[in-house]
């Protein structure tokens, strides 16, 4: 016992100790609501470097999944020309064996296109989409109908590259207008049915 102690009567040491404890644990309780407060703290930092890491990384997915999509774009009016070159064939220059070679690069840049998640937008005989399509003209059809197709349409996976810019019904007409055969539906329904069997 120390000095202090021995002066103190019995009653008095008693209650300082009381105190000394409740002072402790008061003491006590503050620090294990700041340890509560910062372990808290902690573990939502640590979610939200999850979180962040997360973010991160489906963005760099989405980068790269994008990453090529200008480069396409900027060969889309190529097929167009394609499309637009083989509609003025001829019946009588359908055999040539250069149009033939011509088909056939077609065919590969869209193979190759496909092999990277490019695809065709099937729209006519579909109800006009304005989220998917963009009418250019109203014709005679059932109404809401895409009835043509000005200008195709291509998906890279599952985003709109470029919509297809359609004909639509007016309702004028209660049945679709009939195609007309020709050496460019027959390529484009081989084209359609070849990348169909790839897919």
């Amino acid at each position: 016992m120390t000095e202090q102690d021995k002066a103190m009567p019995g009653n008095e040491a008693t209650e300082a100790v009381g105190q000394d404890i409740e002072s402790l644990k008061e003491a006590l309780a503050r620090e294990k609501e700041k340890a509560d407060r910062y372990l808290a703290n902690w573990q939502r930092a640590e979610a939200d470097f999850k979180n962040y890491k997360m973010r991160e990384e489906q963005e760099k997915k989405e980068m790269i999944n994008w990453a090529n999509s200008t480069l396409i774009c900027d060969l889309l009016p190529v097929l167009d020309a394609f499309d637009r070159a083989f509609k003025g064939v001829t019946s009588t220059s359908k055999g040539l064996s250069w149009i033939n070679g011509f088909r056939q690069i077609q065919h590969m840049l869209l193979d190759v296109l496909s092999k990277h998640g490019v695809t065709e937008i099937r729209c006519v005989g579909e109800t006009f989409d304005p989220s998917i399509h963009e009418a250019v003209a109203q014709g005679e059809g059932k109404e809401g109908m895409v009835i043509d197709e000005v200008r195709k349409g291509y998906k890279l996976k599952d985003r709109l590259l470029r919509a297809p810019q359609v004909v639509v019904g007016a309702g004028s007409e209660t049945s679709m207008p009939e195609i007309i055969e020709t050496g460019e539906d027959n390529s484009r329904e081989q084209t359609n049915k070849q990348h169909e069997i790839q897919s």
